[in-house]
Parts: structure tokens; sequence; C-alpha cells
């Protein structure tokens, strides 16, 4: 890597987390800082390659470790069962992200981290901050991964400064985000060619609490029900991945773009922590949640909630 800073967003990257990996290093070079290479740590997704393409750039290499005390930024992430196996290896010189923080590191770091829909608009908000012009390619960029985020702005997660950002971006890309960004969320619902295995490994983000070890999946539909005519071959992948990880349930969320609700399939030892989280029946191993489609903002909380309530109990 030539002794680069490397910039990468979690494993199982989605749109923000790609995006904001090159809009990062855009940034840095923009400051003066030459010594950056953006990287990712999965596959490009459907929904991002459909942004790529517009822009006709290539994606960031693909990663797999780093070496001893690389410096890296990380970006849309601070978990480090989401980052890079041998993250521990690494020397962490930032951080922009907009999750809850579930970081430590033993040297003092630059840390962004703001309760907004998206990490594209913190990257905005640092723009400027350092009065650095935002170009046409980055502003598609970030008004991508906010589209993809927030779902078009139809998510809870949004904020009314995405909403102001996603004006200034549009203004700047002469891009209207219900067109653009409708027709790329529909880009990334094509899961015609996957294998049951790539499907929930589209976005699986790997969690760790009250000595629960669990994964949260989610993908992105406009028909629920081409996804569950196939839910017994979806359920022998993901018994595969809690045998081979040793999970103890696992949660895997297709999510209605069009009516913004998401239908689950929940399985393995600790699945009824599914029916304490969300107040609902599961019934042949799923249930619809009705209005739900964060993960970070609707799923995982009360998942968590539930899991801590049976601690203390």
């Amino acid at each position: 890597m030539e002794n680069k800073v490397l910039i990468f967003g979690h494993k199982n990257p989605d749109t923000d987390s790609i995006t904001s990996s090159l809009v990062m290093e855009n940034l840095e070079r923009k400051l003066g800082n030459e010594n950056v290479k953006a990287v990712r740590l999965g596959d490009v997704n459907k929904e991002t390659q459909y942004v790529l393409n517009y822009l006709g750039i290539e994606a960031p290499e693909l990663i797999s470790e780093v070496e001893p005390n690389q410096e890296v930024i990380l970006v849309d992430h601070n978990d480090k069962t989401q980052s890079i196996d041998n993250i521990g290896d690494a020397k962490v010189l930032k951080v922009i992200d907009h999750h809850a923080i579930n970081f430590t590191v033993s040297s003092p770091l630059y840390y962004r981290a703001e309760p907004v829909g998206c990490t594209a608009t913190v990257l905005y908000k640092l723009y400027k901050e350092n009065e650095v012009e935002v170009d046409k390619t980055a502003a598609t960029l970030m008004l991508s991964a906010i589209a993809s985020d927030t779902l078009v702005l139809k998510s809870p997660t949004t904020t009314d400064y995405d909403k102001k950002v996603v004006k200034e971006l549009e203004k700047i890309t002469g891009l209207d985000i219900n067109e653009y960004g409708v027709d790329m969320l529909k880009a990334g619902t094509d899961i015609s060619d996957f294998t049951p295995e790539q499907v929930i490994n589209i976005d699986s983000k790997l969690f760790e609490q009250s000595n629960k070890k669990f994964r949260i999946a989610q993908v992105n539909t406009a028909d629920l029900d081409s996804i569950f005519k196939n839910q017994a071959y979806f359920e022998q992948a993901i018994n595969d991945d809690i045998q081979k990880e040793n999970l103890d349930f696992y949660v895997f969320a297709a999510t209605d773009i069009i009516n913004s609700n998401s239908r689950i399939i929940s399985l393995g030892n600790d699945a009824p922590v599914v029916e304490k989280a969300f107040g609902v029946a599961v019934d042949n191993h799923t249930a619809m949640l009705e209005n739900v489609v964060s993960r970070k903002k609707q799923m995982l909380p009360p998942i968590l909630d539930a899991l801590n309530n049976d601690v203390n109990l």
C-alpha cells in the first residue's frame, strides 16, 4: 500500500461505507494529505455499483488485513467486530461515523460522530467547516449515501440536517434525490443472480452484547413475496452462518422500500428475544415489523434492550 493511510468502512460494505471512504480520501487530499488511500472490506453491492457506474469511477481496492502499525481512518463504523479482522494491529488516526460508540483505543485520536442519518452528512459538514469546495463527484457520492441510508429521506434516522444537506447537494449535482435515489435503491433490490449465502451477506453486521453474539442482516426489496418464496434456502444459509460463527441468534430483515416495513427471519437458540424486542409473534421463524426500516434505530436498540433486561432479571 506504499505506506499510505488507509481509509475504509465496515465489512459487507453498503453505499455509505464505500462512498464515504472515497469522499474522505478526497477531503484529506484537499486538506493537503496526499498520503491516503480509500479501500474496502468486502464486495460492492449492486446499489453501490449503480453509483460507481453513474460516475464512471472504480471501486476502492479490496483488502483483508493490514500490516502491524498501519495507520487507518475508519468511516461509517467504530465497532471492532465490524472492522477489518486485525484492526487491533492498526493505528487508528480518525473515526468519522454516525453510529453509537462502541470503541476504545490506547492513544488519542480525532473522533467525529453525530446522530444524523448518514456518515456522508457528517463529511459534508467537515467540508464546510474546513472551507473545502464540494465538487460534483463528491457531492454525488454523498447524495447517494444519504439516499441509501435514509431510504430517500423516509427512514426515521433522517434528521433536518440531512434534509438541508440534500438540498445543497442537489444544487451541486443537478440531481433530484426522489428520482435518482429511487432508481439507485431499485438497482440494489435485484438479487436474481445471487445465492442465498450472498443475499444474507449483502448488508450484514455482527454484534456482541450481554454475552450474546448475533447478526442482523438486511436487504432492500420492492417485493417481499419474491424474497420469502425462497425462505427455506435462506434459512439454510443462516443456520450455516450460525454454526460457523457460533452465533446465539440471527435476524435477517427484508425491507420493503415501497411500503416502509420489514419482514424478518429469526433463527438460533436465542431467537425468541425477537418476540420480546418487538412485541410480535414469530410464526414459522418469521414476523412482520410494521413501519420498521432502520436497523440502527428501529431493530438493534429494542434487541439490545431485550438482552439487557434478561441479564438484569
